[in-house]
């Protein structure tokens, strides 16, 4: 049977002791560090941070060489700048799928969620910034009697 309630302070009194705010607790490995995966597009990224010089190498090579565009790069460091820790982990991380661009979303998204892993005070920050929210846009698919999702075929008059 449904529990009866004879007033609105018992209402407010059972809403308050439901509403607990959900408690975020640090996650590691054996190894100390700090696991997640991103996503973007068809791209994935699994991410490990770990204290550090700041080092940041994908698919064992460095930043700099794998992401050699600087608006990649910049991507990337946007979570670490936002929470104020460019310099003090070092990352690795893995991604395959999609292009270069897909790869940066999901690896800034990936080294987003670590971030909250390892330090989950952090999570207010980096939520503001959008960096926690994985990116939903993907290619619309091809209709038949399209020439692409939405593009027609050149109209002939003759």
């Amino acid at each position: 049977m449904a529990e009866v309630l004879s007033s609105l302070a018992d209402l407010g009194a059972k809403a308050s002791v439901q509403a607990e705010a959900p408690v975020h607790v640090q996650k590691l490995d054996k190894q100390g560090r700090a696991y997640a995966t991103g996503k973007r597009k068809d791209a994935v990224a699994r991410v490990w941070i770990k204290p550090g010089s700041g080092k940041i190498t994908v698919n064992n090579r460095a930043l700099e060489v794998y992401f050699a565009r600087p608006v990649l790069r910049m991507l990337l460091n946007q979570p670490l700048v936002a929470a104020g820790r460019v310099d003090q982990y070092d990352i690795m991380v893995s991604c395959n799928g999609g292009g270069l661009s897909g790869q940066a979303g999901a690896v800034r998204h990936g080294i987003s969620r670590a971030l909250t892993f390892y330090e989950p005070e952090l999570r207010g920050v980096l939520k503001k910034g959008g960096f926690l929210t994985r990116d939903s846009r993907v290619v619309e698919r091809k209709k038949y009697g399209k020439a692409k999702a939405r593009r027609s075929f050149q109209f002939s008059k003759r």
